[in-house]
């Protein structure tokens, strides 16, 4: 399968533009990193230990052209400098350690939420009009209208906090050494719940509503009438003939989503002091931590864009009337 060249230019501008936006956007916040350091020493801020500090991180001082020239030699090497929150760590080290835990908690919550939310729009749409459809779509409104950072204080403070069923916060048992046994993975597990569940509620209602849509208009086809006519049972008509072909608007949606997914788990993981990348992105803020603020904008950019271009890929293969658009 051809994806052509106009589309490509899209996303290679796309890409571009990010880059920029991402060198811009930490220093349009007050201050610099070595004035965080400075400031962090508090009476330990010694002319010489400043001195240091400057002499390690002092490039980041250097005028905006030279940095962002340093930026792109940077990228062009696959080299996105040192951390100055977690000296002497790379970026891509600090970076690496918080993908694993965010792409394990948005996977789970969007593999979790699929299957509710594609489910629930079938049935929605099946028996559309009923006290089912009257009851589920008004609340899908309800559930993706709904802030994230409602959602995490309200779950933290009754299931964490007052019944005390799950852990207050972070990945697993800190007293835990990480490891392959059945101990950590059910630490991790139970530490996963209250974040996933989170998320959870915006994703169901997107893809409740999507479903919904796109099953009432796949449901006048004929090809629907056709197995209803053949006899075959209710569920097979639903889901085979009906939920299968109104799945391709469902994936689309998902693509456009994931900035808002990725948007929605930087608020959860600060609530829950969960070490991924928003709690990351939130303590390098914090830091005026440059390099691991642009190489986590960047990531997160990437990571939609190729999602995207997937669905692009995937959108033409499963439906061969529309591979005349993408090639």
């Amino acid at each position: 399968m051809r994806i052509s060249s106009r589309r490509l230019g899209v996303y290679a501008v796309a890409l571009a533009f990010a880059i920029v936006v991402n060198f811009i956007l930490p220093r349009l916040m007050p201050g610099s990193p070595v004035d965080a350091m400075v400031a962090q020493l508090g009476p330990r801020a010694t002319p010489a230990a400043v001195e240091a500090i400057k002499a390690r991180f002092g490039e980041i001082d250097q005028p905006i052209m030279m940095q962002f020239l340093d930026y792109l030699k940077g990228l062009a090497t696959l080299d996105l400098g040192v951390s100055v929150k977690y000296y002497p760590q790379t970026v891509v080290q600090v970076l690496s350690r918080a993908t694993l835990w965010t792409i394990f908690l948005v996977v789970t919550a969007i593999v979790f939420s699929l299957c509710v939310g594609v489910v629930l729009g079938a049935i929605s749409a099946w028996r559309r009009g009923g006290r089912f459809d009257t009851v589920v779509s008004p609340l899908s409104v309800i559930m993706f209208s709904i802030p994230p950072v409602i959602i995490a204080l309200t779950i933290l403070f009754v299931f964490a906090v007052s019944l005390r069923w799950f852990p207050v916060g972070y990945a697993y048992d800190p007293n835990l050494d990480p490891g392959f046994n059945f101990t950590f993975f059910s630490s991790v597990f139970m530490h996963a719940i209250l974040p996933v569940l989170t998320l959870s509620p915006f994703l169901i209602g997107e893809f409740q509503t999507t479903m919904r849509s796109s099953m009432i208009v796949i449901l006048g086809e004929d090809y629907v009438t056709m197995g209803r006519a053949k006899g075959l049972s209710n569920r097979a008509v639903m889901f085979s003939y009906g939920a299968r072909n109104a799945l391709l608007p469902v994936l689309t949606n998902l693509a456009l989503m994931l900035g808002a997914v990725f948007g929605g788990s930087i608020v959860t993981e600060i609530v829950f002091n969960y070490p991924g990348l928003g709690l990351t992105l939130f303590t390098a803020s914090v830091a005026r931590d440059y390099p691991v603020i642009q190489g986590q904008l960047l990531l997160m950019t990437m990571a939609t864009l190729a999602a995207n271009f997937l669905v692009d890929i995937i959108y033409g293969l499963v439906d061969p009337r529309l591979r005349e658009g993408v090639r």
